[in-house]
């Protein structure tokens, strides 16, 4: 059994606790488990809730859902690169796979509420087919 850890911003949490919800009912359907759960403030800091997840035992692959509302400047686009970029380099880091569930940039907020299970759905279908396909090589 895959065992995961979600990662998730308190920020704009309209759009990221129907993500958890709908990520934890999903793991349950693909056989996985929901390890290890933390929240952090916003989507700048997912990283470092990744990086204290990753250093568990518990925890095969990391779930990481947050949400990047577009502002009147490129705050959004700036968050978002930084973050994905540090999630990479963790997920080689440390050798556990990281499923992206961050939408945005770019995205209103009703985008965002439309894309919730899309989100949640892939990034925890990446982490647990990643984990099932390093485990056969």
């Amino acid at each position: 059994m895959v065992k995961l850890g979600i990662v998730a911003s308190e920020f704009n949490a309209d759009v990221v606790m129907p993500m958890i919800e709908f990520a934890k009912r999903h793991a349950e359907f693909l056989g996985a488990q929901v390890s290890a759960e933390i929240m952090v403030p916003g989507v700048f800091e997912i990283p470092l809730g990744a990086k204290t997840l990753a250093e568990r035992k518990d925890v095969d692959a990391i779930v990481a859902l947050g949400s990047v509302i577009e502002g009147g400047t490129e705050h959004d686009e700036i968050v978002m690169q930084h973050a994905t970029r540090k999630l990479i380099d963790l997920e080689l880091q440390y050798g556990k796979p990281i499923g992206l569930g961050i939408s945005g940039p770019g995205m209103t907020r009703m985008q965002a509420l439309e894309r919730v299970n899309d989100y949640a759905r892939r990034s925890v279908e990446a982490a647990v087919k990643m984990v099932q396909r390093i485990e056969k090589s």
